[in-house]
């Protein structure tokens, strides 16, 4: 039998006292979103599901597309008929989301997703889309702190909001995941969960709990979230590494900003939430440099 995960993490966990930054999903470009409403399993491959649908979980995961589990905040009633499945690319120059219903999932062309096209029987979906994570069997804070901000910005965000399966990060529950770009954020309140998503609305971030993009190198988030806080750069699409070098624990990095480029150096390092002999070390990035790149005077080290 499944048992939910405890919350085993370090102290400040869920708080907001760990810091979030440079820790979305890496290998997250591509998404399958599944509806379903039964029961979640701990992992996918243990629910239960009709074989149709388990087919096209592992040909997502052959592909390298992320497939989750995602269902209405509070449908918890398991349904038969046609699959609702929703699939995003998050890190196209135009990131996207579409969603088509298939009587046999099978006839979902993951292909031409990881082509970046959208798949046949596919249609574009203009709102974005918000995933809170409340998967119980695979840690049990991921429902008790997701389940009421999933109702509650359901209520903010009418049609929009979707509990999911396990999305990475189970120490920053509750996770939120705004699509199409994959951002991501951890340690949401409600309060700050309704921010993030009205701010994602209006094509703006907001820096505080937000865990950085999915789908790119750590390093690249760290470095793009030090350029936001030194420009005050909130839009979506506003800052962008370009190039990057790496050093043993050190990145360099070229971030695009406008028609400025930062020359930007972190360097991974450990935070010990109990203190600095604390056993429960989370991996995060300080800001070694930043300079900028058109005249070479440094601006911040």
């Amino acid at each position: 039998m499944n048992r939910a995960r405890g919350c085993d993490h370090p102290a400040g966990c869920h708080t907001g006292e760990v810091p979030t930054l440079a820790s979305a999903t890496t290998g997250a470009r591509f998404w399958l979103l599944i509806e379903h409403r039964g029961p979640w399993a701990a992992r996918l491959e243990e629910c239960e599901l009709p074989e149709p649908v388990h087919e096209l979980i592992r040909r997502a995961a052959d592909l390298g597309v992320r497939a989750q589990l995602i269902r209405r905040p509070l449908q918890r009633h398991a349904t038969s008929g046609p699959v609702h499945v929703m699939v995003a690319d998050t890190t196209a120059r135009e990131p996207w989301i579409a969603e088509g219903v298939f009587l046999d999932p099978r006839d979902l062309d993951l292909g031409s997703l990881v082509r970046g096209v959208v798949p046949e029987s596919c249609i574009l979906v203009k709102e974005p889309v918000f995933l809170v994570c409340t998967h119980a069997r695979r840690n049990a804070c991921c429902a008790r702190i997701g389940l009421p901000i999933a109702r509650v910005l359901g209520e903010s965000q009418p049609g929009r909001v979707w509990e999911t399966t396990h999305v990475g990060g189970d120490r920053y529950a509750a996770n939120l995941v705004c699509l199409p770009h994959g951002l991501y954020y951890g340690s949401m309140s409600q309060a700050a969960a309704i921010a993030a998503a009205n701010a994602y609305r209006h094509g703006e971030i907001v820096l505080d709990r937000f865990r950085g993009r999915a789908g790119i190198p750590e390093p690249s988030q760290a470095a793009e979230h030090f350029v936001r806080v030194h420009t005050g750069e909130l839009s979506v699409g506003g800052v962008a590494v370009e190039t990057t070098r790496s050093d043993g624990d050190v990145t360099e990095a070229i971030v695009r900003h406008g028609d400025v480029r930062f020359r930007v150096a972190v360097e991974r390092t450990m935070f010990a939430p109990c203190g600095i002999a604390c056993a429960d070390t989370i991996a995060t990035y300080r800001l070694a440099a930043l300079e900028s790149f058109q005249c070479g005077t440094p601006v911040l080290t």
